[in-house]
């Protein structure tokens, strides 16, 4: 009673009733039927399929009517070939889903992939177009060189005048007689006429 209220729960799955058939490793038999697919699909097969049909073919022409297992139309080899044939194509088409979905996860990666590479692509492209608005304001070097170039060239300016007012100064000091200041002859001879009106003055 109490397991057939516990089977009436829907909190629970049910059990499945029927045949149980033998539950079947998906991934292992899928490798397996790979490497079916795969030595199916080369040149050795086909040698040694040719190899074995020749001596089928062979034995049961050439060899006594009493050893000959298939006589001529061949009637079991035609049904071995037919089974062959009819798991071979399952196996195959087992072996191409398997290698389908093997190429859709690995798209699916390098969409994946692809998409992260953007982002960073694109992540990157932001912070140089940064760097480069904050470079703006910052001396290259370039900028430092022509900045140095042009005071240079200012102190050289600067130098030159000043080496031309010191030769001047003393071309000017060369130029002045060696009694003294020049200045001091013309307030000489303007006393010197004071003191003659003065003199002429006087008398009168």
């Amino acid at each position: 009673m109490s397991e057939q209220r516990r089977g009436e729960r829907l909190d629970q799955p049910r059990a499945p009733r029927g045949l149980h058939l033998p539950r079947i490793d998906a991934d292992s038999f899928g490798r397996w039927a790979e490497g079916i697919a795969r030595g199916m699909g080369t040149a050795n097969f086909l040698v040694y399929m040719t190899l074995v049909l020749a001596a089928w073919f062979l034995w049961n022409t050439l060899a006594p009517a009493d050893l000959r297992f298939d006589p001529y139309t061949f009637t079991f080899l035609t049904l071995v070939l037919s089974l062959q044939a009819s798991y071979a194509a399952p196996l195959i088409l087992l072996a191409q889903n398997r290698q389908a979905d093997r190429d859709r996860i690995a798209l699916d990666e390098d969409r994946r992939r692809a998409t992260m590479q953007k982002a960073d692509t694109e992540y990157l492209a932001r912070e140089i177009a940064a760097l480069r608005i904050a470079m703006g304001d910052v001396a290259t070097r370039d900028f430092l060189r022509s900045e140095l170039a042009r005071l240079a060239e200012e102190l050289d300016e600067a130098a030159e005048r000043r080496r031309k007012l010191e030769r001047r100064q003393q071309g000017q000091e060369n130029r002045r007689p060696a009694g003294g200041d020049p200045l001091d002859e013309p307030r000489d001879e303007f006393d010197g006429d004071y003191a003659h009106d003065g003199r002429q003055e006087s008398p009168t």
